[in-house]
């Protein structure tokens, strides 16, 4: 009688027996103890990820020590922006609530460097329609001015609106509100 086929599916049998004990030998020895505590990752990762220093702050983090530019901007059309966006990371100036640096100011070319992350082209909705946004160098065209100059001539950084309305108020162009 021929046992070759009983060999050969002996040797399958032993060769699916290895490869699931080495599967569970694996899992034992080299996944940590905190695999699957809290779902399928690591669960010591969230002890290691909370020990991280925190480097980015909310704008209300700014707006504790400077009350002036925080009345502007949350009145303003870049109020949704957050301040780290323009000036930095929070934990570049503060830590531990004890100022450490001072962030950079931008100024002539940096500002409109600054304001071309945004107004560098339109933003379309849809293949046909604009969303209404800014966007250079078209917005100094139609504005007949320059298009050497920098955005801070017309407009309040944290504020762009806020010159602009109140010269239209001045001029006569726009009722002043009440």
């Amino acid at each position: 009688m021929d046992f070759s086929y009983r060999i050969r599916l002996f040797i399958v049998l032993f060769a699916i027996g290895v490869l699931a004990g080495g599967g569970f030998l694996f899992k034992e020895l080299l996944l940590p103890d905190s695999y699957g505590l809290y779902g399928p990752y690591r669960g010591d990762a969230i002890a290691e990820a909370a020990l991280v220093p925190i480097r980015h702050g909310t704008n209300m983090s700014c707006f504790k020590c400077h009350p002036h530019e925080a009345k502007i901007h949350k009145n303003g059309r870049h109020q949704t922006i957050s301040c780290e966006f323009c000036h930095g990371t929070y934990a570049d100036h503060i830590t531990d609530g004890k100022k450490i640096g001072t962030l950079p100011v931008k100024k002539e070319k940096e500002i409109t460097t600054l304001c071309l992350r945004c107004h560098n082209n339109e933003i379309k909705a849809r293949h046909e329609e604009v969303i209404k946004t800014i966007a250079m160098p078209n917005h100094l065209k139609d504005q007949n001015v320059k298009v050497t100059h920098n955005c801070n001539q017309c407009h309040q950084v944290h504020a762009p609106l806020k010159y602009i309305i109140r010269a239209k108020q001045i001029t006569g162009l726009m009722e002043a509100e009440l």
